[in-house]
């Protein structure tokens, strides 16, 4: 994949450069502030785009924002978030951003378990929702109504959903088939009345419809 690097910790910066080329990716350009990555995607057109949170000049929410602007312009384009800590309304507005289809919110610890974190990124770059583990719990616990129908075993099976696990990987974390994972997933869209057409990403909505609640 050909992908666009923000982050102004140079040292970082240069580490997951090294890091992507060596599982076969291209770095095809590195920013340190939010105005050089807008203007490095709008340059390079890259695959996907990763960036941190944080960022000259204020080192608040810079990087987000250019991230939502460049969604905005472009909503296939995919962004992969890094943050050092869990900001709930940064989160929300990431997964509000072109229907939360290819788009990551990840802790920056993640970076240290490397192969999840390039998974993650592959994922991410097809489309898929992933959020980190520690953002899903503590997401949870503002939960509202839509998701007091659910049962506690299909509240589980959206929250491993939410951290980007595949039905066969849900079913193994649970000990169960993924025909049963299958069934609580179509229970859960009736609940959260998410009966839409096969056009429509199901999986990624009802995802949103948890973190959101």
């Amino acid at each position: 994949m050909r992908i666009v690097l923000a982050e102004d910790s140079v040292l970082l910066r240069e580490g997951l450069v090294g890091l992507l080329e060596r599982f076969g990716h291209q770095v095809v350009a590195g920013a340190s502030t939010a105005d050089e990555l807008i203007a490095a995607v709008a340059e390079h057109g890259p695959d996907v785009v990763v960036t941190d949170v944080r960022m000259p000049p204020g080192f608040s929410d810079e990087g987000l924002r250019a991230a939502l602007q460049l969604r905005a312009k472009q909503p296939g384009l995919p962004v992969l978030v890094l943050s050092q800590y869990v900001q709930r309304a940064y989160a929300e507005d990431l997964l509000d951003s072109a229907d939360g289809r290819g788009v990551g919110y990840l802790l920056k610890e993640r970076i240290g378990h490397v192969e999840e974190f390039v998974d993650a990124l592959a994922r991410v770059a097809a489309g898929d929702t992933v959020v980190d583990p520690e953002v899903v719990r503590q997401l949870i616990r503002h939960r509202r109504d839509p998701l007091s129908r659910l049962t506690a075993r299909e509240l589980e099976v959206l929250a491993l959903m939410a951290e980007g696990k595949s039905n066969a990987s849900v079913a193994a974390a649970l000990s169960v088939s993924e025909g049963t994972v299958s069934k609580h997933f179509g229970s859960i869209l009736g609940k959260l009345d998410l009966s839409v057409d096969d056009t429509t990403n199901r999986r990624v909505l009802a995802v949103l419809a948890y973190l959101r609640g």
